[in-house]
């Protein structure tokens, strides 16, 4: 895994990423409020614009009012500490305590966790346990939907698999909706990477949209 640390590092300290919480203030009164807990996938790195990374494309498709405050290099526990530079407040909490209160949280972690296996594999499974569980029981009214942890290379050390079973474990026990598979959507298309080679592009993020489109009305949204 000494490989993956050094890339873990260059996906925490990657730049250019969307600043903005929300990719267009444009939305109607109203609109379901939707929470999106992740990383750089999530937040957009590598995308030309926030509103062409994939969460805010199926946010404006579907008029929903987005609050996406992912950040680069987040796990579970990789650059959680605000003491050693993770987000103040953490992600949680600031989904939690948001207003109006999120209609639905996505919970799209995991990927940089792998940069510490296995030596902190009892942390990682605590710390998902405790994220799922925390969300459920404070947004009760909230949907939660966990998505399978995203990946980026087809090479796929045995820690992907390991930390997908206790993603999907967290989701079973907090009866949330689950989205799997999603660790594979962008494999063998190094096209859809950008030009760091650890962050989709706007064609990859599209893709990425049009796969959480397909699993998204599966579920009835």
């Amino acid at each position: 895994m000494a490989g993956l640390g050094a890339v873990g590092l260059l996906l925490a300290a990657c730049a250019g990423a969307p600043a903005s919480d929300q990719a267009d203030d444009a939305v109607p009164a109203g609109a379901p409020v939707v929470a999106f807990y992740g990383d750089s996938y999530t937040l957009g790195t590598g995308a030309s614009s926030p509103e062409r990374r994939w969460s805010s494309i199926i946010a404006a498709d579907r008029g929903w009012d987005e609050f996406n405050p992912s950040v680069n290099g987040l796990g579970f526990v990789n650059n959680r500490d605000p003491d050693i530079g993770g987000p103040e407040p953490d992600l949680v909490e600031a989904i939690v305590a948001h207003e109006p209160a999120p209609d639905l949280v996505f919970v799209t972690m995991g990927l940089n966790d792998n940069f510490s296996m296995p030596s902190r594999a009892d942390d990682i499974r605590a710390a998902i346990d405790a994220d799922l569980a925390r969300l459920s029981a404070e947004l009760p009214e909230a949907r939660l939907i966990v998505v399978e942890p995203f990946w980026y290379t087809d090479e796929r050390p045995a820690s992907v698999e390991e930390i997908i079973g206790w993603v999907e474990d967290g989701a079973e026990r907090v009866d949330a909706d689950w989205i799997g598979g999603a660790s594979h959507w962008i494999e063998g298309h190094p096209e859809w990477m950008a030009a760091d080679g650890l962050h989709p592009n706007d064609d990859g993020y599209a893709e990425m949209a049009r796969r959480m489109d397909a699993e998204l009305r599966a579920l009835g949204l």
